[in-house]
């Protein structure tokens, strides 16, 4: 079992608060009622707390005067829906999170609770990215290294240029004049000049050509990710396309095209413009069919997920019932599946990959992501994992403004949003739950891209590809989360006691019986943290006295190999 030591996200983030409460004019008409005394707090497994809400630009804030009481900080952007109620001139305003949290308001006075509610409503829902939080933050803490700057495509390039001679580092796409949801910079083979890739972009859903994924070590295999092909009813081809993916191949190898979508959703396609790759046209690759939800399917999922987990009804029938019929743990399982296909391919077969789905920027991401944990120990490290979530969602240009609008509470039907990145950081824990030793970071890390994804003081998951965020000219005016995550006083809290680093693939079971609902994230709110941070803590307390022991076998042995040194020299004559 994968402990991890469930945190107050009131604690969390003493340090990273503004210095004080932001109020712009641009929010000034926003802000019907700016402060209310008399307010009572309802949070779960806390104790009530009565004081002063104040309504800031961006923050929710509810500060009282009791002792060892702890302030509430909340980002207008955190909160996914509100509900009013009334009884007489008492209101109460229910406040459900985008991090799955529900906090409840009594607000004396219904005017006043009118008020702070139409300000809530508006506040979180502001149109103008420019207006957000990260824009406005400024951090209490001294940026030791800019996360901004940490993982670059050139970096990334230079650990694949040291291996290997056979890929080169691309411009072709700057200015993202050939795919707009691509980086400038973009790794493929070295064979494979800037005119070809161009010809292939007109090819690809989106202009996203074939592009370097992952390189294994072991045997010099690759995975690469792309946009589905427009072959249309007409079965159009693009033999650039064909040569370009048939660099990645050695001589008498084939390949194989995962494909994330069922045959018959391919299928359909084609009507649209899309489609597939015809075996006659790329006859060295198997195409191989998998069937990872769409958007929409996978936010129902959450949505009736959510719901049963705060069922209060107490029914066993009921729960399990409401839990199977939410679905979650089948698309777990489905993409664990797939990525397990594509890390199998690569280290069993000794075959390259190439990984697309529609779009490329949803599943397709999940996959090559996935498999890249499975295969690269590298990315089991805090610092490898920030990484791959750079390179393989941020750069490859994962939709995040989009996806992450609402979340499971939201009463808007649903247009973008989706829980892409929520389900790949589960299938992660699954991972690391099956392998407790082999992961550097622990589950509350995990938590934490989770929280940061939806509502955030930093800028890292703003905009929707690399293009949105230069345009928004981020590393300049916002702060990195790696900034802060990276400062060793922070990152001593997301680390794994339990680590040992394991250079080898490890190979998670995708069995129902092996899969488990994450409560780190599902059940949070809903149960006393308790018992798990006792045992956490009990946890360390062994590892301690485990490491006490060690040394003390260490000194025992050196002091018995000095008695055997002197015992021999004794004995000589």
């Amino acid at each position: 079992m994968a402990l991890c030591k469930r945190q107050n996200s009131a604690k969390q983030t003493e340090d990273i608060r503004p210095p004080k409460p932001l109020f712009r004019m641009e929010f000034a008409e926003l802000i019907k009622t700016p402060r209310v005394d008399g307010v009572v707090l309802h949070r779960p497994f806390m104790p009530t707390v009565e004081g002063t809400l104040c309504l800031t630009g961006h923050h929710l804030i509810l500060s009282s005067r009791q002792d060892n009481t702890e302030e509430l900080w909340l980002l207008h952007s955190n909160i996914d829906s509100i509900e009013k109620r009334f009884v007489g001139s008492l209101g109460t305003i229910i406040v459900k999170c985008k991090d799955l949290r529900i906090i409840q308001l009594d607000i004396p006075g219904m005017e006043e609770c009118l008020n702070i509610a139409s300000s809530i409503e508006a506040l979180s829902t502001l149109d103008s990215v420019s207006l957000m939080y990260p824009f406005f933050y400024r951090p209490m803490f001294e940026v030791i290294e800019d996360g901004w700057n940490l993982f670059l495509p050139e970096q990334a390039f230079k650990h694949i240029e040291a291996v290997t001679d056979e890929w080169r580092l691309s411009s072709v796409n700057k200015d993202f004049a050939v795919c707009p949801t691509y980086p400038q910079l973009v790794i493929v083979p070295k064979d494979i000049d800037d005119d070809t890739l161009r010809k292939v972009a007109t090819f690809r859903h989106g202009g996203r050509f074939p592009v370097l994924s992952y390189y294994h070590k072991k045997n010099g295999m690759v995975m690469m990710r792309a946009g589905q092909p427009l072959t249309g009813t007409n079965g159009r081809r693009c033999k650039e396309d064909e040569k370009l993916i048939n660099a990645t191949l050695r001589a008498g190898k084939r390949g194989y095209i995962i494909d994330t979508r069922t045959i018959n959703v391919a299928q359909q396609a084609k009507a649209r413009a899309g489609g597939f790759e015809q075996e006659a046209n790329y006859p060295q690759w198997r195409r191989i069919h998998k069937a990872i939800e769409r958007s929409n399917i996978l936010q129902e999922s959450l949505i009736k997920l959510v719901e049963a987990c705060n069922d209060q009804s107490h029914s066993m029938d009921r729960w399990l019932s409401k839990l199977e019929a939410s679905n979650w743990q089948t698309h777990v399982k489905e993409i664990l599946t797939t990525a397990c296909l594509a890390a199998q391919c690569i280290d069993r077969e000794g075959a390259s990959v190439l990984v697309h789905g529609t779009e490329g920027t949803d599943s397709t991401l999940q996959v090559t992501s996935l498999a890249q944990i499975i295969l690269d120990p590298g990315c089991r490290t805090i610092r490898g994992f920030q990484a791959l979530v750079e390179r393989e969602w941020l750069q490859a240009g994962h939709p995040f403004q989009q996806r992450c609008a609402q979340s499971a509470y939201s009463m808007g039907k649903p247009r973008w949003e989706a829980p892409i990145f929520l389900l790949f950081l589960d299938c992660v824990w699954q991972i690391l739950r099956q392998f407790p030793c082999s992961f550097q970071f622990n589950e509350h890390f995990l938590v934490l891209l989770f929280e940061h994804a939806y509502a955030s003081q930093f800028g890292t998951f703003m905009g929707n590809n690399a293009a949105e965020r230069l345009k928004l000219k981020l590393s300049q005016k916002t702060v990195s989360l790696w900034s802060w995550v990276n400062r060793p006083q922070e990152m001593e809290r997301f680390l794994n006691p339990l680590y040992e680093p394991n250079s080898l693939v490890i190979w998670p079971s995708v069995a129902p019986q092996s899969l488990q609902l994450w409560e780190g994230v599902f059940l949070r709110w809903n149960r006393s943290s308790k018992c798990l941070e006792e045992a956490y803590e009990e946890m360390l307390h062994i590892i301690e006295y485990n490491k006490e022991l060690q040394n003390k076998v260490n000194a025992l042995r050196k002091q018995v190999a000095q008695l055997e040194t002197e015992d021999s020299l004794l004995d000589t004559p």
